[in-house]
C-alpha cells in the first residue's frame, strides 16, 4: 500500500496513512487526533464518522450497522485519499 492522505473536514488538517497502519483509528492515534471509540473490531460503532470523499476497505465486515456515507475507522483503511468529518 502506498501512503494515503486523510483530510479532516473541520480543520483541513491532513494526516498520512502509512503502510504499517492497520486501520484508520491507528492513523488518528499516530497523529494525536482524539476519536471516541470503545473497541477495535467494528462492533460497537462509537467511532462512526462521515466519509465526505473517497473510499475505504474493511478488513472484516463490521458487526455494527454502518449507514451509507459513514465509516468505522476501527476496522477500515482508505483505498485512496479520503476526507472525513467527525
Amino acid at each position: 500500500m502506498t501512503d494515503r492522505t486523510i483530510t479532516l473536514s473541520a480543520s483541513g488538517q491532513q494526516l498520512a496513512c502509512k503502510s504499517g497502519h492497520r486501520n484508520l483509528l491507528e492513523v488518528f492515534e499516530h497523529h494525536q487526533v482524539e476519536v471516541e471509540y470503545q473497541c477495535r473490531e467494528g462492533y460497537c460503532g462509537s467511532c462512526r464518522m462521515k466519509l465526505v470523499r473517497g473510499t475505504v476497505e474493511y478488513s472484516e465486515k463490521p458487526l455494527a450497522f454502518v449507514a451509507e456515507g459513514d465509516v468505522l475507522p476501527c476496522c477500515c483503511l482508505p483505498v485512496g485519499d479520503i476526507e472525513v468529518e467527525f
